[in-house]
């Protein structure tokens, strides 16, 4: 009996022995393998990290002298959830209270959302008004968060929306220059990481919080004069409504610095509503995108070529005809009927066809636009005036394209064509910039809508803008002056000038490609002209259009009127005195 005792005794020990062994290597495993990772999962309940989103940068525009705010920031609240720390008796009440209070601003599947219990992160609600968030926080439900952001205002509404552009719900910058600068407008987000109390309330103090302050954006201030935008934008809506035409667009440059003063689109949109919008082509801007065919204010570019290079002068004569054979085909003039010995200024005026092929033919052997012609028109057409090239301005721009004259497309038949802007597809902008320098004493300047960065105290840091290259002389360049003058006041177009200034311009009307082919029964009208005292202080180029309407438009009739228009506006604008 003693015996058994023992042995019973001796197993019990060995049985306590074991279970104290194990107990001692739990312990030893707990408080010594894996105690930092029962700390991080400790952590991990009780830590949480949140973005500090960044400010982004408020975009300016010049009114006068003065850089007034045309986007601003307003301050949103995005309501965020823990679904592991919020109460299932609170689920119900939750979703109500956001019906009630957040309206619209409430995302699908909220339900499903606080029913999540693997996500630490849900969001339930965007762009919440302060009073929502404020009302919504009074109610004191348990593992609810709210961060604090910002939306776009765009106070001025639809004025230089494609200038603008707008921000997605997804914090990013589309078309206009909110799109373009985006990486300068939308800073850096911080970020924070705290320690939480119960009910997930980050704590001030604590040695494992960790803050990374955000970087606000660049506050961006533009070269585009809110007052030029405006009239320019009414007097745009106004011709293209005379014209019975659908859309229409017009530039507006110093032509001494590349700045863009205007850049008006009709029809346009409101970018605080660009949600509502049906058609996304709108959002693009046919003053930088969309490269067309743009009619005979190209004869402008021709003509300088041939000053420049020697091929022509002022007052150099040739026999016009109404037509004239290139290759296989015959090319004609839109105006019948003025044959006779014509000098180079009346191509200009009466914007002949014949008269641009023929100076295109003297670029190289006279008879023929020859490869060496054709090389000739190219290196001033796309490498010198920046045709069928990217400018580089800040805002989404296309390409545009002009065959080589090593090709076979680049051919005598299609720089023939080319003298007279047909067989190259080039935007609104490169033409406006190539025009500046044709007038400007052959200055080629990159165009902008940037004038500078204005920091937290107001001050403007300007940005910088020198001539990247001559296109033409000082000398040709006058000429070009006084002859585009001409072309313009000797004939109706100049009527409704002011007295007093130096205004010159050029028509074009190009013919639309339908099925493949060139038709006559729908055109679109160009204008491009300068004006100023002594010398030129603006640019102005206006497109007028009605795709699929069958309207023939014309330069002079429809497009060359908004330039009259804006013309007169900016002489009083900028209090231009005239002549004595």
């Amino acid at each position: 009996m003693q015996q058994l005792t023992r042995s019973r005794t001796g197993l019990l020990a060995i049985i306590l022995l074991g279970a104290m062994a194990i107990f001692v290597v739990r312990l030893f495993q707990l408080q010594i393998i894996q105690h930092g990772e029962y700390v991080a999962r400790a952590k991990s309940y009780q830590q949480r990290s949140f973005v500090m989103p960044a400010t982004r940068g408020e975009i300016y525009m010049m009114d006068g002298k003065t850089a007034v705010p045309v986007v601003l920031n307003q301050t949103v609240y995005t309501m965020i959830a823990d679904p592991q720390a919020v109460k299932s008796s609170e689920r119900e009440k939750i979703v109500s209270s956001l019906r009630e209070i957040a309206g619209g601003e409430m995302l699908e599947n909220v339900e499903a959302r606080l029913a999540n219990e693997k996500s630490r992160y849900e969001v339930l609600a965007r762009n919440l008004t302060r009073t929502q968030a404020e009302v919504l926080k009074k109610k004191d439900f348990s593992g609810i968060l709210y961060q604090q952001g910002s939306v776009r205002s765009y106070p001025e509404g639809k004025l230089g929306a494609h200038v603008l552009g707008f921000v997605n719900a997804e914090g990013q910058g589309q078309y206009g220059v909110e799109g373009g600068l985006n990486e300068r407008l939308k800073g850096t987000d911080g970020m924070l990481r705290s320690v939480t109390d119960v009910r997930n309330v980050p704590l001030t103090v604590g040695k494992d919080n960790i803050r990374v302050e955000p970087k606000s954006g660049e506050n961006v201030v533009l070269t585009i004069d809110r007052n030029i935008q405006s009239f320019t934008e009414e007097a745009l809506q106004a011709g293209v409504d005379k014209a019975g035409a659908t859309e229409g667009s017009v530039l507006v440059m110093n032509p001494n610095t590349g700045q863009v003063l205007a850049m008006a689109n009709y029809p346009t949109y409101d970018p605080a509503q660009y949600g509502k919008v049906q058609d996304p082509s709108i959002f693009m801007n046919p003053t930088t995108m969309g490269a067309a065919e743009q009619g005979s204010i190209i004869k402008t570019f021709l003509i300088a070529t041939g000053l420049d290079k020697g091929a022509i002068t002022p007052s150099s004569t040739y026999m016009n005809t109404d037509c004239i054979e290139v290759a296989d085909r015959t090319m004609c003039n839109a105006l019948r009927g003025l044959g006779g010995v014509t000098d180079i200024q009346g191509i200009l005026t009466n914007s002949l066809n014949v008269g641009t092929i023929t100076v295109g033919r003297r670029l190289g052997n006279g008879s023929q636009i020859n490869l060496s012609a054709r090389q000739a028109m190219y290196e001033y057409y796309h490498d010198k005036f920046g045709l069928g090239e990217k400018t580089g301005i800040e805002v989404n721009e296309d390409n545009g394209h002009i065959y080589t004259p090593d090709t076979a497309e680049g051919n005598e038949v299609r720089y023939s064509t080319m003298t007279f802007g047909q067989g190259m597809t080039l935007t609104m902008i490169q033409v406006a910039a190539g025009f500046c320098s044709v007038v400007n004493g052959g200055q080629y300047f990159q165009p902008t809508v940037v004038d500078g960065v204005m920091d937290k105290t107001g001050v403007l840091t300007p940005s910088q803008h020198t001539s990247l290259r001559q296109t033409v002389s000082a000398e040709v360049s006058s000429q070009m002056r006084e002859m585009l003058h001409v072309a313009r006041s000797t004939t109706w177009l100049g009527r409704e000038d002011r007295a007093g200034y130096m205004i010159g311009g050029k028509t074009g009307t190009s013919e639309t490609v339908r099925d493949g082919a060139y038709t006559q029964s729908e055109t679109e009208a160009t204008y491009i002209g300068y004006g100023g005292v002594d010398h030129p202080e603006y640019v102005i180029m206006v497109r007028v259009a009605a795709p699929g309407k069958g309207l023939n438009l014309e330069g002079g009739l429809h497009a060359g009127p908004i330039f009259t228009d804006v013309s007169n506006r900016m002489i009083d604008y900028m209090k231009l005195a005239p002549r004595n």
